[in-house]
């Protein structure tokens, strides 16, 4: 039997709005994420997105991690665009093997349930 388990963690951003003070300028966000410049531009892995209550909304791989979750926060074609205001934690894991990306994407979907994901699903 094959034991997989969800990868840790590398980086966690929680949703926040900076609230500028006078002669501040306020700091841009997407999605009120003001820190995304945390997650690395140049490494492979998967992303996590959750709400308040840690339920996982969607999951995803990406050989570019911030380009894909900035992606999904602005893109119209997202399957998260209609439910984008839910999204309060992004949990991102650094895997840069694109074989390990897909079973840990398709393993975790179903694990944890994401709510979102409508492909690799066994769980319904």
């Amino acid at each position: 039997m094959i034991k997989i388990q969800i990868p840790q963690t590398d980086i966690s951003i929680k949703q926040r709005k900076q609230q500028a003070e006078e002669g501040e300028h306020e700091i841009p966000s997407i999605s009120g994420f003001i820190d995304l410049h945390e997650i690395p531009r140049d490494k492979a892995g998967i992303f996590m997105f959750f709400n308040r209550d840690d339920e996982l909304l969607f999951t995803g791989k990406a050989r570019k991690l911030r380009q894909r979750v900035k992606k999904h926060l602005e893109d119209a074609v997202s399957p998260v665009k209609n439910h984008r205001a839910e999204i309060y934690r992004i949990d991102v894991c650094i895997v840069e093997d694109p074989t390990d990306r897909e079973i840990y994407e398709t393993f975790i979907i179903n694990e944890l349930k994401a709510k979102y994901n409508i492909d690799k699903v066994f769980f319904r």
